[in-house]
């Protein structure tokens, strides 16, 4: 007989914005992959998709590079990027969480102030 374990659903992974203002220019943005129902950060997911644009603004078109920086504290992920305009951005995150099937994918939305 095969021993099953319960197995957590990849829905009940999200990642948060740490701050939803940053600065306009350089920036460094950060955020959290949390598993909701316990409320732990989860570290060691490969981030396997990354996208950031203005299309809360209506630019979709309007990207940016984004490139991920080393973590600093587990289940904390930070991305460097240039946020050329003030307003809203969108960042598109997919990951994969260690020992989950299927992906986690959150579309965040921050502010670049002037």
């Amino acid at each position: 007989a095969m021993a099953t374990t319960a197995v957590a659903d990849v829905k009940d992974y999200e990642f948060q914005l740490v701050d939803k203002e940053v600065k306009q220019g350089e920036a460094v943005i950060t955020v959290k992959l949390v598993h909701k129902p316990s409320g732990r950060a989860i570290p060691d997911a490969v981030i396997f998709a990354k996208r950031i644009d203005m299309a809360p603004e209506g630019m979709a078109t309007m990207t940016e590079a984004i490139e991920q920086m080393p973590a600093q504290e587990p289940g904390v992920y930070r991305f460097k990027t240039k946020l050329t305009m003030a307003g809203r951005w969108q960042l598109s995150l997919g990951a994969k969480v260690q020992g989950e099937t299927g992906s986690v994918e959150s579309k965040l939305i921050l502010k670049a102030t002037p």
